[in-house]
């Protein structure tokens, strides 16, 4: 039995039994409004409003639903339908697979049915029935490059068959601060740290420390993270309203979609702050020593259309489908990767973002992040890559002199921070 009787500003349950959740969406095209009817089986389901958000989340599983809707109108009606008014774009996170629905007039009906443990089940029926039509659902097939316009998931669509990025990436944020007055005009660095949204003590860490410099007028400072649920979603809201530097992206924060995180930075930078000189890219593991940084780039300040690293030259890709590094045929056929720059840390001229951006979206994804945006995608886009020493991008000794002397030193712990920070600030130790 389902119960489908619940009000906009109370809590809905529905209770049933089996392991498959359902989603039937009808599009009512004389009034342009998106009409959703949740059906649960297996687990309870909650229902709370939170901005322009309808947000159910199942207890079992940890799995979330979220429904965006590009207007933060929304209506239930009698039924237990939930009807958005103006264009919708609804997403969800289920057992950390993403899931992204999106709808035209040509399509008045859907129905997709979603296992709770993020696998399909083969040869699963159900009948389904709503106001206006009764539909019979199968649960799908893994689906086909002709549906990964509508469908995006890590856990979906086999990337390895090879996929166009644009199919896989929304644009657009979630959080933006305002961290670029007039673009970026008076920025002279802008550095961008890709943060896991669990982080939350490397931020501290960081704020604390060598990402202090973006109290300065030419220099900002913010950290870009995905969405991993409904909980730690809710914390960064929190932890951006007490600090206002963190970009949040419509992609699953995972190690699978590092690639989609540095397109996500590439728009922000392109939409936000395109007249900053340099962006940095890095992560939150590392030390950056901004003074040095800062040094480097008065020095480069005429060049143009350059990424500045740590190059990796002559890489093959992996074939071994085992490896967490694989790569197939489909996704990159030649033998050798164009030199890259390594991704901890990365330094780009700000007139190569817009290209970068427009060219990533529509080569075949490839989810090896620094290959992908600063070998590939440079590459086609005439983009030089430029050996730095200083960008060490590894752990080293932590004493002062060698701190000096670098700009990124990698895998460094949140205590750590605050050890190399005194020992870069410490005007004692003289070095040769």
């Amino acid at each position: 039995m389902i119960g489908t009787h619940f009000r906009a500003t109370h809590y809905m349950i529905f209770s049933v039994s089996a392991f498959a959740l359902f989603i039937i969406l009808s599009y009512y095209a004389s009034n342009n409004s998106l009409q959703t009817q949740i059906q649960s089986k297996g687990m309870k389901v909650h229902h709370t409003p939170w901005v322009d958000f309808k947000r159910m989340q199942m207890d079992q599983g940890s799995a979330n639903l979220e429904v965006n809707s590009s207007q933060p109108r929304s209506e239930v009606d009698n039924i237990g339908n939930i009807i958005f008014k103006g264009i919708v774009s609804p997403s969800g996170i289920v057992n950390g697979t993403y899931f992204q629905f999106l709808f035209n007039q040509s399509q008045a009906e859907m129905s997709i049915p979603i296992n709770p443990l993020g696998t399909q089940k083969e040869n699963s029926t159900t009948t389904t029935t709503t106001t206006t039509t009764t539909t019979t659902t199968t649960t799908p097939k893994p689906l086909s490059q002709e549906s990964s316009n509508r469908y995006k998931g890590k856990n979906i669509l086999d990337t390895t068959k090879g996929i166009i990025t644009r199919e896989i990436y929304e644009s657009g944020h979630l959080e933006s601060p305002e961290i670029c007055p007039d673009e970026g005009e008076t920025i002279k660095l802008l550095i961008i740290i890709t943060s896991a949204p669990v982080h939350r003590e490397a931020r501290l860490a960081i704020r604390q420390t060598w990402g202090h410099f973006g109290s300065r007028r030419d220099i900002a400072v913010a950290f870009l993270v995905g969405s991993a649920g409904q909980s730690l979603d809710d914390s960064i809201v929190a932890e951006n309203y007490m600090y206002s530097d963190i970009i949040r992206g419509r992609f699953v924060d995972s190690y699978n979609n590092l690639t989609l995180k540095s397109i996500s930075m590439l728009e922000w930078v392109d939409k936000n702050c395109p007249k900053a000189s340099f962006i940095l890219k890095t992560d939150d593991d590392m030390f950056i020593n901004v003074p040095k940084l800062l040094q480097f780039t008065e020095k480069k300040h005429t060049d143009k259309r350059t990424i500045y690293g740590r190059l990796a030259k002559k890489w093959k890709p992996i074939r071994n489908k085992k490896s967490k590094y694989y790569v197939s045929l489909e996704q990159y056929k030649p033998a050798i990767f164009p030199q890259f720059t390594t991704g901890p840390a990365y330094l780009i001229t700000s007139d190569s973002i817009r290209d970068l951006y427009n060219k990533a979206l529509n080569l075949t994804y490839l989810k090896l992040e620094d290959v992908y945006t600063t070998g590939i995608v440079a590459q086609e886009v005439n983009v030089k890559r430029v050996l730095v020493n200083e960008f060490l991008n590894r752990r080293i000794a932590f004493n002062a002199c060698n701190i000096k002397k670098s700009i990124s030193l990698h895998m460094i712990k949140p205590p750590e921070q605050f050890d190399l920070w005194k020992k870069l600030l410490d005007t004692t130790t003289k070095c040769k």
